[in-house]
């Protein structure tokens, strides 16, 4: 039997877990203050007179401000110099001044009002009113669209050239949120493995590792939870229907929580009982190729040669070429933080420099169609002297969590 995999079960392994999350501190003011001190940089340097950034991610990154996303617009005015502009509809004057982290003024609109034509009243005011402004974006089309048409003076702009170089380069207090989402997922795959028995669905597993993610100090739960058994495991992302575990069935979870905001991502493969001598080569190989890619994850190098040193291996094997299955099917890897999927990207054609504070997975996936797959995902960062795991990737298929 696979070493920690099997003979536990669900109260016991909650019972070991406890708040993991104790000391782990949001981003305060001053950081945010010093990310719009950056962005403005980056403003200038481009020619930007002012940036809209819409609820989400952006918003939360520069402004501290977690608002939901729906059709009403709100967001804040970044302007390249003065004061924040916020933006609400009227009704939520007194909540949205509650969420708010940074001092700005407040402009509202009612039900009836254009709240574009209101942000373009307040670019004038910022003196962008005919300039060139970088939107949010992730912003939905219709808000691009309705600023486009209530200032057609203005020039609108991809916001992603001057927000991603920020979001994309963690300060040691993303980097210390992170590795604590990090360290909780690895401990609550720990305890799903032990659960894993015959006939337990991959429903009642998702269920416990939401459930273990919260015992552990994730307080809302899994971020999302990927649980495959089978042939099942060779669909990256997964299938419709659930699956009952079989004597020896090979198994692949993957999942992540959320801490002050920070992911984390984390999958390992193994099998329940005796591994295949098939699944043993293919895990050696997958091991191998992440070994090769985070070996490649040297400062100033581009995104891609990563994703390249993967895929040699890979190919020396006689998998692939390319993406071509059996192989690996999609980028090694991507970058991680506020969103569990951001830039930069370890793959063919993303030339960034790899550069200090730099965060991304490292999941060079082995997809045998019609078998199974195997998939070993941990996540690096750049540090002054080079590359630096989160958690330490699976060291053996019988021993996947290292505990012997």
């Amino acid at each position: 039997m696979t070493i920690g995999v099997g003979g536990s079960n669900a109260a016991e392994e909650l019972e070991k877990l406890s708040d993991r999350t104790h000391g782990a501190r949001p981003i305060g003011v001053a950081e945010h203050r010093q990310r719009i001190d950056n962005v403005r940089e980056l403003m200038a340097a481009q020619g930007i007179d002012a940036l809209f950034l819409a609820a989400g991610a952006n918003l939360v990154y520069f402004t501290g401000m977690r608002w939901g996303l729906s059709e009403r617009l709100a967001g804040v005015l970044i302007p390249a110099e003065g004061p924040l502009g916020y933006v609400a509809p009227g009704f939520e004057r007194d909540t949205f001044k509650g969420f708010m982290q940074m001092e700005g003024e407040l402009r509202t609109w009612e039900e009836h009002e254009n709240p574009f034509a209101l942000v373009g009243t307040m670019l004038d005011a910022a003196g962008a009113g005919r300039g060139v402004v970088a939107l949010d974006a992730d912003m939905p089309f219709a808000f691009v669209d309705g600023l486009r048409d209530a200032r057609p003076d203005c020039r609108f702009v991809n916001a992603a050239a001057i927000t991603s170089p920020c979001r994309s380069r963690k300060s040691a207090a993303e980097i210390a949120l992170m590795q604590c989402a990090k360290d909780l997922t690895l401990e609550v795959h720990r305890a799903a493995a032990a659960i894993l028995r015959p006939g337990i669905t991959t429903t009642e597993v998702t269920d416990f590792i939401d459930r273990a993610h919260r015992a552990a100090g994730a307080s809302s739960g899994s971020a999302f939870c990927i649980v495959l058994f089978g042939v099942a495991t060779s669909f990256p992302h997964g299938v419709k229907e659930p699956q009952v575990l079989g004597k020896d069935d090979w198994v692949l979870i993957d999942t992540g929580c959320r801490v002050h905001g920070y992911h984390s991502d984390i999958t390992r493969s193994y099998a329940f009982g005796e591994p295949t001598p098939r699944q043993r080569d293919a895990w050696a190989v997958e091991h191998e190729a992440q070994a090769a890619a985070f070996g490649a994850a040297r400062l100033g190098a581009p995104c891609e040669s990563v994703d390249a040193a993967a895929r040699w291996v890979l190919e020396s094997h006689g998998f692939g070429p390319g993406y071509a299955l059996p192989g690996l099917p999609h980028r090694t890897g991507h970058g991680c933080g506020l969103q569990v999927h951001e830039t930069p990207y370890l793959v063919r054609g993303d030339e960034t420099p790899l550069d200090v504070g730099m965060a991304a997975s490292n999941e060079p996936m082995l997809v045998l169609p019609g078998e199974f797959g195997v998939r070993l995902e941990d996540h690096f960062y750049m540090a002054d002297d080079g590359a630096r795991w989160f958690t330490r990737p699976s060291p053996a298929v019988d021993d996947p969590f290292g505990l012997s």
